[in-house]
């Protein structure tokens, strides 16, 4: 019987400079290539959430966007084909780590937020240190693809469940029993699993799992980002406390809106290593999909948008995150 090789396996054997220096070299070429749909979806993205910034602004803030997550991408793939311990190896700083280990000692369990924010992959080698989470899992595409990333997260300690009734019971037992889970709350849900909310000033379907989650188990709830230095030496941690009271409340447009408000908090912090090239808007009232409208019906929405909304988010970017 002939044995196929995986093709992601060469990733264990080429040194991570070198595939940053490829993402570095494919970030330039996509940047360079304005009608590529990534470029599209972030250009709508940054008219949704940032209006008011210039032009110029956009374009300084796309770029780095695009360098960002080409590495995170990366990076992701080096983690995965890598054993856990070289990704520890990879973290030099973590920030406010006694949130997180307050949250670890919580007798309700510990539900970790952790957006599409940073190299978040790389992180979850040195997040399994501290015990066995139970996190659900969405196969991907491809037959090589997918085996390779359930490969690499056997190495944890982690329990992989499936993304449905099922998952959710087992995060659900998890919680009540002490344990902690790792969710990503700024995925787009299905229309039966999340409610309309504003995010960054744009109201857009939003999911309820982790509020819900929250409510019922009154579990700690902790921010959690991997950020690249700017030396591009390894990865800092940032934890992050969230206590709103808002965030256990039972009404899920009240939860599910601070959770919202919550991660901008997290993002505006480091807000060019967000993933903004995912399609995070799909679901807005009175527009619909905008990443499938043309220019002028976008641009008459945000005008409308604008002149009417009182939670308008007018800048993103905090001051020393600005590119």
């Amino acid at each position: 019987m002939r044995v196929v090789m995986n093709p992601y396996h060469i990733f264990k054997v080429v040194p991570l400079s070198v595939l940053q220096m490829l993402a570095r070299f494919v970030a330039w070429i996509i940047v360079k290539m304005p009608s590529l749909s990534i470029m599209r979806t972030i250009r709508i993205n940054m008219a949704l959430i940032a209006p008011n910034l210039s032009d110029i602004q956009k374009k300084v803030l796309t770029k780095d966007i695009i360098y960002h997550q080409c590495l995170t991408s990366i990076e992701s793939i080096k983690s995965w084909a890598m054993p856990p311990e070289w990704s520890i190896g990879q973290i030099r700083d973590v920030h406010n780590k006694d949130v997180l280990l307050a949250g670890l000692a919580n007798p309700n369990g510990m539900l970790a937020i952790v957006p599409h924010l940073g190299t978040w992959e790389m992180m979850n080698a040195w997040l399994n240190q501290f015990g066995s989470p139970t996190i659900m899992y969405k196969p991907v595409e491809g037959k090589f693809a997918n085996e390779f990333i359930l490969q690499g997260r056997a190495r944890l300690n982690a329990t992989l469940v499936p993304t449905d009734g099922s998952g959710v019971k087992a995060v659900f037992k998890t919680l009540k029993q002490g344990g902690f889970s790792i969710v990503l709350p700024d995925h787009v849900p299905d229309p039966s699993g999340g409610v309309v909310v504003p995010f960054f000033g744009v109201k857009t379907l939003t999911s309820t799992l982790a509020s819900k989650l929250a409510s019922k188990t009154k579990c700690a709830l902790v921010g959690l980002s991997c950020i690249r230095r700017d030396d591009n030496c390894g990865f800092d941690i940032y934890c992050y406390k969230l206590d709103d009271s808002a965030l256990y409340d039972r009404n899920a447009e009240t939860a599910a809106y601070a959770l919202n408000q919550a991660m901008e908090q997290m993002i505006k912090d480091h807000c060019s290593h967000y993933m903004w090239g995912y399609r995070r808007f799909k679901h807005i009232p009175n527009l619909g999909n905008p990443y499938r409208k043309s220019k002028a019906a976008l641009k008459a929405f945000i005008q409308a948008h604008n002149s009417t909304a009182s939670d308008r988010t007018d800048n993103p970017v905090n001051d020393h995150a600005k590119p």
